[in-house]
């Protein structure tokens, strides 16, 4: 929802009604992943994509008829289905929609979602997809961490509550959207009511340490790839806002200060990715001595030769940290591509990050046999 929500929101304070689709559910290669979200508009437009252009059009349909008659569904397309040719999925994934109107009257609580997600403030909705009882679906509560409780709605009973309320604050911890299924009352190991919880966490960050050239092309990068990007160094006359456009912040400080700080403030957490640029020990050695010691990091990359990465080892070695520590280190950074440039050694630092976030091999898709998606670890951020 995230990337149509200010045209849903213009729609919304207009007092119009719109159709909203969104992938809920992924199997095999599916193209977009859960959270994924078009807009049928009042207009007869359509915004955003769930599919990549594989069934958007049989999608733009369902969405007509949701509006026309207020019932949400919840509809599977893929290869699987007898009409799956028709409606042009050649893709070879299998993915499930909800579909459902949006206004003022049916989402009284989206504006707060709005701000919440504009703010920075994590914020989950959660919404029955499916249920023996028709009159149970649709139903919406929103789960906001610093209640710790169902901020507005009810999915139909205290014990579903309850159970959807634990469970949407265990994904929203990890920015994780995703599909649960319960008893139809709420029950943890019954099935017939499917829940689609929304997980919407502040952007990931990527903290870049070291003001050089290659700096820009990494901050530029992770800013594309969705990060709130922050480049870090102790020499002010190289940290400089216009030397860094892309980043969100640029920060002058010694580097294994500010990430202490930024740890004990509780702003790194398992989505936080780190690259250490300085190739220079009196910068690396003591933040990577603080970095490897924190064990929720999701990536921690160090630039430099191969000469400087064994004296680099030597020198983590000295100052007292373990060989499982040392282990969690990516020296050089970056996966093997042959890049030269700043831009090109960007886009390696990116590529060894994507892959180790889903699992990814590294090696040519020509080369491997099997599914090209990855989906054995969540999707963050959505």
């Amino acid at each position: 929802m995230r990337e149509v929500l200010p045209e849903l929101m213009e729609w919304w304070e207009a007092g119009e009604t719109v159709g909203v689709a969104t992938v809920v559910a992924t199997f095999q290669s599916a193209p977009r992943p859960p959270g994924a979200s078009m807009l049928v508009g009042p207009d007869a437009s359509a915004v955003g994509s769930v599919s990549g252009g594989c069934v958007e059009g049989a999608v733009y349909e369902l969405a007509q008829e949701v509006v026309g008659s207020g019932a949400p569904q919840l509809e599977r397309y893929g290869v699987s289905d007898d009409d799956a040719f028709a409606v042009g999925l050649t893709c070879g994934g299998i993915l499930d929609v909800y579909v459902e109107k949006v206004s003022r009257e049916t989402f009284p609580e989206l504006a707060e979602i709005a701000d919440d997600i504009a703010q920075g403030r994590p914020v989950a909705v959660a919404t029955v997809i499916e249920h023996p009882d028709p009159a149970w679906r649709g139903r919406r509560v929103v789960v906001r961490p610093e209640t710790e409780g169902l901020a507005a709605g009810s999915i139909g009973s205290p014990r579903a509550d309850d159970a959807v309320r634990d469970d949407a604050l265990g994904l929203l911890a990890t920015g994780t959207s995703a599909v649960l299924g319960y008893g139809p009352d709420g029950e943890r190991r019954g099935e017939g009511m499917r829940v689609f919880v929304w997980a919407f966490a502040p952007k990931p960050r990527m903290l870049v340490f070291g003001a050089i050239d290659f700096a820009a092309a990494v901050a530029r990068v992770g800013a594309f790839l969705g990060y709130h990007v922050t480049v870090c160094d102790a020499r002010p006359v190289f940290a400089t806002a216009s030397r860094f456009p892309e980043a969100d912040e640029v920060v002058v400080d010694w580097p294994h200060r500010y990430l202490t700080a930024e740890h004990e403030a509780g702003r790194v957490d398992g989505r936080t990715v780190l690259a250490v640029l300085t190739h220079d020990p009196k910068f690396d050695v003591p933040l990577l001595e603080v970095a490897l010691r924190l064990p929720e990091v999701a990536y921690v990359g160090a630039m430099g030769s191969r000469r400087t990465h064994d004296d680099r080892l030597a020198r983590l070695r000295e100052v007292g940290l373990t060989e499982a520590e040392i282990a969690r280190l990516s020296s050089p950074i970056g996966l093997d591509l042959g890049a030269r440039t700043p831009e090109e050694t960007a886009i390696s630092i990116a590529a060894e990050i994507i892959a180790g976030r889903w699992g990814g091999s590294g090696e040519r898709l020509a080369s491997t046999d099997g599914r090209i998606h990855h989906h054995d670890r969540p999707v963050l951020g959505v």
